[in-house]
């Protein structure tokens, strides 16, 4: 017996599309495909911010190429991705998140508080440093 043939009655697993026959999958696999269109529209930011650091002719020619019927179809297509994406996110996340050893309701007070003097301190800082 070689280790590189098959042994009569192993089991082999099955592949292609086994996951479209649970609708469970099917729409856990729809949802990891739209971050594709998250994926492609943080490109085309970073490709903004390229032009935008290259001068102000290549900034405006980016802008006018998102200007075309096809960047304005993906950009519709890509908010409606993005948008089931992040409520299917926000559906899964407290199914997945770890028990908690102290009452979430303090959590919760403790960092709003936290988040709220944060921005606080950060916003007056931005304000003494561009006075």
């Amino acid at each position: 017996m070689s280790r590189f043939k098959p042994v009569a009655g192993a089991y082999v697993r099955p592949t292609g599309g086994w996951w479209r026959k649970n609708p469970y999958f099917v729409r856990y696999m729809f949802r990891e495909g739209t971050a594709v269109f998250l994926t492609i529209y943080a490109v085309i930011l970073l490709l903004g911010l390229n032009r935008l650091a290259q001068g102000e002719a290549a900034y405006n020619a980016w802008r006018a190429a998102l200007a075309t019927p096809w960047a304005l179809a993906f950009h519709a297509v890509a908010l409606v991705a993005v948008v089931y994406h992040s409520i299917t996110w926000l559906r899964v996340m407290p199914k997945t998140a770890p028990r908690l050893p102290v009452d979430p309701a303090l959590i919760t007070k403790g960092g709003l508080a936290a988040s709220g003097g944060a921005s606080v301190l950060i916003i007056a800082v931005l304000w003494w440093v561009a006075r």
